[in-house]
């Protein structure tokens, strides 16, 4: 006699899901709690350039990206539980060490530490969201975004109430706060330790080589790439369109937009996944993108009226909630168990957008304005160019406008020792 499958739980009734939703929420926190802080920070305490000190802040972007791969090898190597428990001890010992260290020399390679942290925690994370997330990938990843949201909200705010109380105070209680979140983790580590329990070593040692090698992921990868370069622009170069548009109302109008961002990319997430039930993914996707342009067109028409700002910034948070979480979720669906630290590591490689944007951003700005706001909005539907493959999403059901197209997906249960990953679950 066979017995029916049970469902798993949603994510929210999983208490594994909600402990790493809760760790990242924490892990965000205090990272926005100190980042925004410390370009301030390092000019306080040394003669340090402004571009200096740009490098040293962004070395911990740079660090993390090129860096992820290898995070996510040790994860699918030693387990998701291990790496987290050491990615924050690092980054407890960093922040510590930030707090009472003077030397110059030290202070800037204790910052590269913070990438490190966050290298091996990353990938490691999502890993175990994604082996927890059976049949509800796509919310988990959605609700990931909306924990960071909350973060890059509410951290900022802590650390300028930190900073005003004494500068070391932004590095301590993220230290704190890391502790904790290691306690937490270890405590709870036989859940963690059963949800990573499974894989083939010789798959697991295979796992960089057969990510470098998936066409799909190198889609997903470049796909993230031209959206946070066209996603950076938000809190780089369109302030500086601003001040010169509106010289020192500029910061009151940005301190709004970013409020009314933050509480919109909230809200907007059960909508967003109502449409995902509704749209084929690539249409979805091809509906951020355009509100992308559309936002930037509307950025453009700031010299006309200042609330084509709050107009843009409406369709700017729906192409965000939109595509932010879907490279995640998608690496999610295409992966193979035992390499997803692996895959999600090297798609770590995609901040690199943030550090290229600002660059390409501000050349284009100082050419002219039409240039730099149409170009944008052109270059963002290369994220919908690179998701629109088919593949990406196989085992998700078709809108009934899109069936019998594209090619056929990968199946579950293809034979080894095939080199692709494979898959059919929902996105």
């Amino acid at each position: 006699m066979t017995q029916n499958p049970v469902a798993p739980p949603s994510w929210h009734r999983n208490p594994v899901l909600r402990l790493l939703a809760a760790v990242t929420l924490l892990n965000g926190l205090a990272f926005f709690a100190t980042l925004p802080f410390l370009t301030l920070y390092l000019s306080d305490i040394s003669r340090l350039t402004p571009a200096t000190i740009g490098s040293v802040v962004g070395s911990v972007a740079l660090i993390e990206a090129f860096g992820g791969t290898v995070g996510g090898v040790l994860t699918d190597r030693f387990g998701g539980l291990r790496v987290i428990q050491t990615g924050l001890l690092v980054n407890s010992v960093a922040y510590a060490a930030l707090a009472v260290v003077r030397e110059l020399a030290v202070i800037v390679v204790v910052v590269g530490l913070l990438g490190v942290g966050r290298l091996l925690t990353e990938p490691a994370m999502k890993k175990l969201m994604s082996l927890g997330a059976t049949g509800s990938g796509a919310m988990v990843f959605r609700i990931r975004y909306v924990t960071l949201c909350i973060a890059a909200t509410v951290g900022p705010l802590a650390g300028a109430v930190l900073y005003r109380l004494a500068h070391w105070m932004i590095f301590v209680t993220p230290a704190v706060i890391f502790a904790g979140c290691l306690l937490l983790v270890t405590t709870k580590r036989q859940s963690l330790r059963a949800l990573d329990a499974s894989g083939d070593p010789e798959d697991q040692h295979a796992g960089w080589r057969a990510a470098l090698s998936d066409v799909l992921l190198l889609r997903v990868v470049g796909a993230g790439f031209v959206l946070f370069l066209v996603f950076s622009q938000f809190e780089s170069i369109v302030p500086l369109y601003m001040k010169a548009a509106q010289g020192s109302s500029a910061v009151m109008y940005f301190s709004t937009l970013l409020a009314c961002n933050a509480a919109l990319g909230i809200a907007m997430q059960w909508p967003v996944e109502w449409l995902s039930r509704r749209m084929s993914q690539p249409r979805l996707a091809l509906l951020g993108c355009a509100a992308f342009a559309a936002s930037m067109l509307l950025f453009r028409g700031l010299e006309a009226n200042v609330l084509l700002l709050y107009a843009g910034v409406v369709f700017w948070t729906m192409g965000e909630a939109v595509l932010y979480p879907m490279p995640d979720t998608i690496i999610h669906t295409i992966t193979p168990d035992s390499r997803k630290g692996a895959y999600f590591g090297l798609a770590e490689t995609r901040y690199l957008g943030f550090f290229a944007g600002p660059v390409a951003g501000g050349a284009l700005l100082g050419v002219s304005p039409s240039l730099y706001f149409g170009l944008m909005a052109a270059t963002i539907f290369g994220t919908w160019i690179l998701l629109r493959e088919r593949r990406l999403y196989a085992g998700t059901a078709p809108h009934p406008s899109d069936a019998d197209e594209g090619p056929k997906p990968r199946t579950a249960m293809a034979a080894e020792p095939s080199p692709i990953p494979i898959t059919t679950e929902r996105t």
